[in-house]
């Protein structure tokens, strides 16, 4: 069964322009922000955020020959 933190997980499709990506996006609104993290999608073309749980896919997945 899921969770509520689960339920409240959003799904944000990012592009290279986003990268660096961190979590929150500069358009959070500020009420809603919880501390920076920095997550790596060029590896498997999608990471959670720790914090909040939204999943950040990359658009067109991961680089190819990237480490």
């Amino acid at each position: 069964m899921p969770n509520a933190a689960d339920a409240n997980a959003r799904e944000t499709l990012v592009t290279a322009k986003d990268l660096p990506l961190h979590c929150p996006l500069p358009s959070q609104k500020l009420w809603n922000a919880h501390p920076r993290v920095f997550l790596d999608v060029t590896a498997t073309g999608e990471a959670r955020c720790p914090y909040c749980g939204t999943l950040y896919k990359l658009a067109g997945g991961a680089a190819p020959g990237h480490h």
